[in-house]
């Protein structure tokens, strides 16, 4: 894998180096680009923003992500492989384009809204985008392929002996999924989780076109500072305060799989 590393490398690093320098003002190596980002109230509200729908979207998208995952684990091997592939369907579709169906999807004239107003004969104009919601639902469909596939690779692990031993031993199914199923499908459920967030740390495209104005992400400021205000030292020092932010939490995942090597 060492040519494909190098060239990743050599394109992702430059520009990355180039990002840190505009943070420090060039050649004055000067941090208080930083200072003015971090103690403004507009970057405090986007911070909060950011977490609370990266832990939010990354907890929704571990439920409905294990739920499919544990499904496809009970299907035959060649069932199992056509139902992944349609799990891993909306992966081959941008998320420009399935942004823009949502908005047909779930908007106030959209087909969801339409359906209900004709089933109850009434004018029903129900606010599924545009919001905190319409965010959490494009990012929940962009993630859960990512959850879907480490946690199934994880329950595929588990040796089936493990259930019959349990269901020998007068174990129902209900404590057999908490005290088998769950424990041993963790690493697969931590990955996963991990994942996830530091996705949806960076997520921009979604928020900026399903989320609302009190609903805008560390990406959306700084796609503010630098296209509106015109303040590329700023823009840099929140993209590297939210780069760091996801090596941080990168940090825990690459450990684990270290360990496990």
């Amino acid at each position: 894998m060492s040519p494909a590393v190098l060239v990743a490398v050599g394109i992702v690093l430059p520009p990355l180096l180039y990002v840190f320098y505009t943070s420090v003002d060039g050649s004055a190596l000067s941090v208080a680009s930083f200072g003015e980002v971090l103690t403004s109230k507009l970057f405090g509200r986007a911070l909060g923003t950011t977490l609370v729908v990266a832990a939010s979207a990354s907890a929704i998208s571990l439920l409905l992500g294990f739920i499919v995952a544990l499904h496809l684990a009970r299907q035959s091997p060649r069932r199992r492989t056509a139902l992944t592939v349609l799990v891993l369907l909306p992966l081959w579709t941008s998320v420009l384009v399935k942004c823009f169906a949502f908005t047909i999807i779930l908007g106030r004239e959209g087909i969801i809204n339409s359906a209900l107003s004709w089933a109850f004969n009434a004018k029903i104009e129900l606010p599924f985008v545009f919001n905190r919601m319409g965010l959490l639902i494009g990012l929940t469909n962009f993630l859960i392929p990512f959850v879907v596939l480490p946690v199934l690779a994880s329950l595929l692990a588990i040796d089936g002996a493990i259930y019959r031993a349990a269901s020998i031993m007068g174990a129902k199914s209900a404590r057999i999924f908490w005290t088998v199923t769950i424990p041993m499908s963790l690493p697969g459920l931590f990955a996963a989780l991990l994942s996830t967030f530091v996705m949806s740390l960076g997520a921009f495209v979604v928020p900026a076109l399903l989320g609302g104005s009190q609903d805008q992400m560390l990406s959306n400021l700084v796609d503010f500072y630098n296209r509106q205000v015109l303040a590329w030292p700023k823009a840099s020092a929140v993209s590297v305060v939210l780069f760091g932010m996801a090596l941080i939490f990168a940090a825990p995942l690459a450990l684990w799989r270290r360990r496990k090597l």
